[in-house]
């Protein structure tokens, strides 16, 4: 409880005074099990296979070493940033390990690999949550985006936790399903609550797409403004709907460390183009406080619509439920 006020307070102050102040460890970090994908959907590099990092799975020696780092300051913690975190075998292992030690941990699957062992292991790793990818109600819709996947799978892969959280009387983990609103499936998303309500999910959440080449248009941004990141401009060109402030929660609340080791500033830098640090060669600590963190802290507070990833970014916005 200290050291996340010492993180909300440090946030409050450099926003106020446009210096980037820090005091304190992160709250909230995401750590990347894998970056292979049995998808290819096509706005993210995993699954367009587009990477110029390394591939590879995240090791469970590194990863204890991490939270033996973070253990007593850490909130919570996500595991995924790219990939599909079930297909690394050490997966639920390593949120045991982080549950264990009194973390909240958080995954974002496409569903396909919770069989009814693996179903029955996420239950007894004491995820606290799980996010479900679910973009269509029908095959033929799902398909469009998560392309390669079947949507037999997701349900039956739902299906498999509600039944073992039942059966284990565990209370976690916390299923939501989720959304992404494109283009081709917008038309289904009464559609999708009915049938979260009828498995039993917790909670459904829908989510605006990001689009690469948006401003030309593109097939994929839906026509329900409410779920689109963009909107048509006078001059025929297509843009950002909400205004890019020059402010950043995640810059001081936590990090994105990828299945290497490499820290990044956020779920946005999905090639990791702008590398913090190397947890390989220094502590999170010494990354965390070093001047090339402050140096990037500083250029978000200045100008962040000169920084490329941010361009595309929707924090501090009200785009969708939960950024």
């Amino acid at each position: 409880m200290i050291n996340a006020a010492k993180v909300f307070g440090s946030y409050a102050f450099s926003k106020i005074t446009k210096k980037p102040f820090h005091a304190g460890s992160p709250i909230s970090i995401s750590v990347e099990p894998t970056t292979s994908c049995n998808l290819r959907c096509p706005e993210c590099p995993s699954g367009l296979r587009q990477f110029t990092r390394p591939t590879g799975m995240l090791e469970e020696d590194f990863f204890k070493n991490l939270i033996a780092q973070v253990k007593n300051t850490l909130v919570n913690l996500t595991f995924y940033f790219q990939g599909e975190p079930y297909l690394n075998p050490k997966f639920l292992e390593m949120v045991q390990h982080a549950s264990e030690n009194g973390i909240y941990t958080i995954t974002s699957t496409n569903a396909h690999y919770l069989n009814d062992e693996s179903a029955r292991k996420t239950i007894e790793s004491k995820l606290d949550k799980i996010i479900i990818s679910i973009d269509g109600t029908t095959q033929e819709t799902y398909e469009q985006y998560r392309i390669g996947g079947q949507i037999d799978k997701v349900i039956e892969g739902t299906k498999n936790v509600l039944k073992w959280r039942k059966q284990l009387n565990s209370k976690t983990p916390y299923v939501v399903f989720q959304y992404l609103v494109v283009k081709p499936n917008q038309h289904q998303i009464n559609d999708i609550q009915k049938i979260a309500d009828e498995l039993g999910v917790d909670e459904v959440k829908f989510k605006t797409a990001q689009v690469y080449d948006f401003e030309n248009g593109n097939d994929l941004i839906p026509t329900i403004e409410k779920y689109s990141r963009y909107k048509k401009l006078a001059s025929g060109k297509w843009g950002i709907k909400n205004k890019l402030l020059n402010q950043c929660w995640r810059m001081w609340s936590g990090c994105v460390i990828t299945w290497d080791g490499i820290i990044v500033p956020c779920c946005f830098d999905k090639d990791a183009k702008h590398q913090i640090g190397d947890l390989k060669k220094d502590a999170l600590e010494t990354i965390w406080n070093s001047q090339k963190y402050y140096n990037f802290r500083r250029s978000i507070l200045r100008s962040r619509k000169e920084i490329d990833i941010c361009t595309n970014c929707t924090e501090g916005t009200k785009v969708w439920a939960e950024n």
